[in-house]
């Protein structure tokens, strides 16, 4: 049975650490904004606006799976409030990217998460 520690700090602590360290690994124009995800104890809801003259909007899931080890699924993308299509090249680079720096992100936040 493998064991699933949850992490060692509360959902909106967890949250609010994250909208203050997420910026310090998105590229310096992009803007992220972070919150508790209602419906998963274990997960938080990450939305980053690309600062490019593209208008693109992604939204993330990031699932605790233990207490330092992160999942993290692309929920949407847009470009000026209409759904595009998440398979072209230059979507998936960008989502490839913010994966990285969610990661980055979540390992630089162990400290609290990890006791």
């Amino acid at each position: 049975m493998i064991n699933m520690e949850k992490p060692a700090i509360e959902r909106e602590e967890l949250a609010k650490a994250w909208m203050e360290q997420l910026p310090r690994t998105l590229p310096e124009s992009d803007h992220a904004r972070v919150w508790p995800d209602e419906a998963d104890p274990q997960a938080i809801r990450i939305h980053i606006t690309n600062a490019g003259r593209s208008s693109y909007t992604f939204d993330f899931k990031c699932t605790y799976v233990d207490s330092r080890e992160v999942r993290v699924e692309l929920v949407d993308v847009e470009r000026d409030d209409v759904h595009v299509d998440e398979t072209t090249d230059i979507i998936q680079n960008l989502v490839g990217d913010y994966i990285r720096h969610i990661h980055e992100c979540a390992q630089t936040l162990q400290d609290l998460t990890h006791v």
